[in-house]
């Protein structure tokens, strides 16, 4: 099986394309710096593999990227995508680009699977320390359900060698987490004081939020917790 690999160099592809070449599998890599030197929201080479694992993503420009990556392929069986819980449900920008990438890859006719995670534990620890820098910690009234990276590139490896099965289950972490609760367990392991301020989100994206559009309560559960995270820091 030749299996291509955008993002292969990011957070989450760095545990995926070596957990699929342990398979056997033939696995290139596109990236800036990959195997295949291409940015995506550029011209895309001709891409001719069995399955594409489509990881590659940022804050913008995501929908473009994805376009000229499906208009890239040919004779593709299996497109696998990562995308984010609450894609269609949390009213922000990059979000609705998250959306609309999924949608393009169903119109696009290639067999696909899509699978929605939460916010990896990386991506909370960065949230968290970057408020925990000023002198005031203002804590958003929200609630996270952060996944490891490591339980992510797992399941991804495991649709990948699969069948196309469209969208699968969320996979989140194994529990909901007030914001506060994470500021303060980053705060406690650092040994810093601080003093926290509630501070509430406004607009229809805060109410998502405060609603829990962001969490799963159906989806699958991902092994590792957010303190075994920080354990390990």
């Amino acid at each position: 099986m030749e299996i291509l690999v955008t993002g292969g160099t990011g957070t989450l592809g760095r545990h995926v394309v070596p957990a699929l070449r342990e398979t056997g599998a033939g696995v290139t890599v596109l990236s800036r710096h990959g195997d295949i030197a291409c940015d995506l929201l550029g011209e895309v080479p001709p891409i001719e593999a069995d399955v594409v694992v489509h990881l590659a993503g940022g804050q913008k420009g995501d929908d473009v990227a994805t376009r000229n990556l499906l208009a890239a392929c040919r004779g593709v069986r299996h497109l696998v995508h990562i995308s984010v819980i609450g894609a269609d449900t949390v009213p922000l920008a990059w979000l609705r680009t998250k959306l609309a990438c999924e949608q393009a890859i169903v119109d696009s006719g290639i067999p696909f699977t899509i699978l929605r995670a939460a916010q990896f534990h990386d991506l909370t620890l960065t949230m968290v320390r970057g408020l925990a820098k000023l002198p005031v910690v203002p804590v958003p009234g929200l609630r996270l359900q952060p996944v490891d990276v490591r339980d992510v590139a797992a399941r991804i490896v495991e649709l990948a060698l699969g069948q196309p099965a469209g969208r699968v289950a969320d996979l989140a972490g194994p529990t909901v987490y007030e914001m506060r609760q994470l500021v303060r367990d980053f705060l406690s392991l650092t040994g810093k004081r601080r003093l926290t301020v509630p501070v509430r989100l406004p607009g229809k994206a805060g109410q998502a939020y405060r609603d829990g559009r962001n969490l799963t309560l159906d989806g699958d559960r991902g092994a590792r917790t957010w303190e075994e995270f920080l354990a390990d820091r």
